[in-house]
This record gives C-alpha cells, sequence and structure tokens, in this order.
C-alpha cells in the first residue's frame, strides 16, 4: 500500500511542476512516507526525521504522510518542532496545499474516505507491476492491530473507480496487476442498482484485458476466503498460485485473544479447498510470537501449523505492542528475551521450508516476470509465480516476461537462465 501511495504523492507533485531527487540536501520538499504496524517502524521514522532536519537545505519544506502521522497527529510537530506537514494516509492528496502556503503548517489526519483516488492524477507510465488498492480499513479489529485506528474502518472503492484505475495501467505499461487492501479479500461494492461485486469479480474483469499476464492479490483474512474466490484459483490461469493467508498464532487460545474470529480446524480446511483448486498453490503467512500470555505450549502449537502447511515464504515477528489497541493493556506481556528465543526458532523452521522449496523448483522453468537489474547491473531480476526471486546474467534484450529455467537455489533467491522468450 505505502509504495503505491509513494508512486501517487510522486506523480502529483510531478503534475504540480516538481521532478524527483533522490539526494536530500537538493529537495525542495522531502515526503516522509510511514508505516505504524510495529514500534520498531515508528521509532525509525522520528530517527529518520532528525537525520533529514540536519541534512536539508533550510528552505527545503519536509513532513511526514502516512500512518505515524494519523498515530502522533500535532505530537509531531511537538518532537520535530520545524516539521511543515503531518498528513494521514487518506489526506497526503493536500500536499499542493503546502506548495501554495509554505509558511503554514499543515495537519491533516482525518480518517476521510476515498477522496484521495478521485483527486489525484493518473500516473502517465505504469511499472510493469501495478498495485492497485480496492478497498482501506479494517472491521475485524484484531486486539493487537493499529490499522483500524489508523486507516479507519473498512471501505470498499467502487467497481468502477477500480476497473478504470486497472484498465489505464494495462494501456501504460502493466503486465502484472496486484490488488491491495488491509483486508483485500473483504472487498465489496454495491452499485446503485444493487448489483455487488467481490474481489472475484475484480479478477475476473481484469483476465479479459490482453496486455495484463499476472493478477495477485494481498493480504487475506481467513474467514473472507469466500467459495467464488476459492474457485477463481481453479478457472482462471492468469491469477497467480500464491497467496499471502496470514494464521499469525496456532494456538487456539491465542487467537482467541488476538480477536481472530477463526478456528484452526476452518483455516486448514480453506487450505485444502485452495489446494484442490490449484494443486501447485503454494501460501505464505505472518506469525506474531510472544503475544501477551502465550505459553511455551501456545508457541508449539505454532509451530506445529507452520510444520503442517510449510509456508514457503512468511513474514513473522516478535509482539510489538502499539498505542490505541486492547492488546498493549493486556497483562502477562511476555518478556524480550523470550520472545527472541522463540522468533529465532520459528525463523529458522521457515527458513528451512523456504530453502527446501526453492530447491525443489531446481531443473524447472516457469514463466517469470522481469523486475529490474541488481545492484551491480551485472544481474537481471525476475520473479516467479511464486514470487520467488530469481538472477538471471543480464542481456540487453532481456524481455519482461521469459520461460526461465532454474539452475541453482538457497532460501534467499533463485539462480536461473532464459530458455525462450
Amino acid at each position: 500500500m505505502n509504495v503505491y501511495d509513494g508512486w501517487r504523492i510522486a506523480a502529483m507533485l510531478t503534475h504540480h511542476g516538481l521532478t524527483q531527487t533522490d539526494n536530500i540536501p537538493d529537495a525542495d520538499i522531502i515526503i516522509l512516507n510511514t508505516c505504524a504496524v510495529r514500534a520498531k517502524a515508528t521509532d525509525k521514522v522520528f530517527s529518520a526525521l532528525g537525520r533529514i532536519r540536519r541534512a536539508k537545505k533550510p528552505t527545503a519544506l519536509f513532513g511526514i504522510v502516512g500512518c505515524v502521522a494519523r498515530e502522533a497527529g500535532s505530537d509531531a510537530f511537538r518532537r520535530i518542532p520545524d516539521l511543515n506537514f503531518v498528513l494521514g494516509p487518506q489526506s497526503y492528496h493536500k500536499l499542493p496545499q503546502i506548495l501554495e502556503n509554505p509558511d503554514a503548517r499543515l495537519l491533516n489526519i482525518d480518517l476521510g474516505g476515498l477522496e484521495k483516488f478521485d483527486q489525484l492524477p493518473q500516473m502517465e507510465k505504469s511499472p510493469r507491476v501495478a498495485y492497485i488498492p480496492i478497498q482501506e480499513g479494517c472491521n475485524h479489529c484484531c486486539t493487537y492491530c493499529i490499522v483500524p485506528y489508523t486507516r479507519g474502518r473498512e471501505i470498499s472503492r467502487s467497481f468502477e473507480s477500480v476497473m478504470a484505475e486497472t484498465l489505464h495501467a494495462s494501456k501504460s505499461g502493466a503486465l502484472e496487476i496486484c490488488f491491495l487492501g488491509q483486508n483485500v479479500n473483504g472487498y465489496k461494492y454495491t452499485d446503485e442498482n444493487g448489483k455487488t461485486y467481490r474481489l472475484s469479480d475484480l479478477i475476473r474483469e481484469t483476465a479479459k484485458m490482453p496486455e495484463i499476464m499476472r493478477i495477485r492479490f494481498t493480504s487475506s483474512y481467513p474467514t473472507e476466503m469466500t467459495d467464488d474466490l476459492i474457485e477463481m484459483f481453479a478457472t482462471e490461469p492468469k491469477l497467480l498460485p500464491f497467496l499471502n493467508m496470514p494464521i499469525q498464532s496456532g494456538s487456539q487460545s491465542v487467537l482467541t485473544r488476538m480477536n481472530r474470529p477463526y478456528s484452526l480446524e476452518l483455516y486448514c480446511d480453506i487450505v485444502r479447498k485452495l489446494k484442490q483448486a490449484r494443486p501447485d498453490l503454494q501460501i505464505s503467512s505472518d506469525f506474531i510470537v510472544g503475544f501477551p500470555g502465550e505459553t511455551d505450549s501456545d508457541f508449539e502449537q505454532t509451530m506445529k501449523i507452520a510444520q503442517q502447511i510449510k509456508y514457503i515464504n512468511s513474514y513473522s515477528f516478535k509482539y510489538s505492542p502499539r498505542p490505541h489497541t486492547a492488546a498493549a493493556l493486556m497483562p502477562d506481556q511476555i518478556p524480550e528475551n523470550v520472545k527472541a528465543d522463540r522468533l529465532a526458532r520459528l525463523d529458522a523452521y521457515l527458513n528451512e521450508v523456504q530453502r527446501d522449496f526453492n530447491t525443489s523448483c531446481i531443473d524447472k522453468t516457469f514463466e517469470c516476470l522481469l523486475e529490474g537489474p541488481d545492484k551491480t547491473g551485472n544481474h537481471l531480476i525476475y520473479r516467479t509465480p511464486f514470487m520467488q526471486q530469481c538472477i538471471v546474467p543480464a542481456t540487453p534484450d532481456a524481455p519482461a516476461l521469459a520461460q526461465i529455467e532454474i539452475t541453482a537455489a538457497n532460501k534467499a533467491s533463485l539462480r536461473g537462465k532464459i530458455v525462450s522468450k
């Protein structure tokens, strides 16, 4: 979501006559686009603001947008007195106001609605992978999660608005569409004629666009994985055989305290249905270890579910208390050293599964999408249908989509060679 927001902010400022620079001392306006999902991310924001303040030229405007802006509010001005603007995730389309009146401080952290999507200019050229937000906010209110506070309650964009942006992306360079949302598979829009659209409808309509070769979506909530969406994995070949479906914990007791209202049996049944629909489908997950009250037995159940599902790629974190959340006030907070030990053990196993899956891909050939050159410029990075990074020797005529034979693998990436275009 933040990548998309960053692209749209850049397009908006370009529309107002600015050009982009990566050199802070040269910049006339500096925008830090932020995430507040973990405490460490928020801490990094204010450390970065301090560095920017020292590095920027005196006349440069600078500020924060996104979830940390919503979380910190006017307190951000107290912590960094020379900030010029603090704009929440649904208010960054108001940035031109600071260009028109640079001497004023701009604070807008209202949750608002979907106005920004209507007011922002379209990008002239789409990247190969176009991120298309279809809804914002979340109604699930997990006890550890700050998203309902920073992004608000769940609201879906109109079907027409999403498809118009998707069509524009397809006509301006996109080969892959990634639908985004804090609860992406909870997308639900009813038009004025009473017709209701779901994520499956967006996928079906997008697949008709000849320019679009790959479709995916993130991030999914288990109870929103409806049968019509599962069926899309069986019937739509453009939908990639890869799904992020966070489980967070393998303990039913912990899931209850997290306010994740699904059983482990339901989760595993959804996985079974998905595999029946698309036998080669692979799943990634998110895990939180050290949630308040998590016992050794609870953690062992998390290890067990990880061993049962065999996620090929996962994001695992130590529980991080966030303001405005119920879990931050719960008793039995877990000591940091216990959280660290549990995370290290879980990560070691998840990395082993990822390495094994990558190794199983050797000698197989996949159609992969070019992401760009690596830092050296000597290699190109492609993405497989399972979102693995695949590194191949750089060639001047490398295609955007290529059949790549996998020749080597490690935990983090694959190596390969282009066998056909």
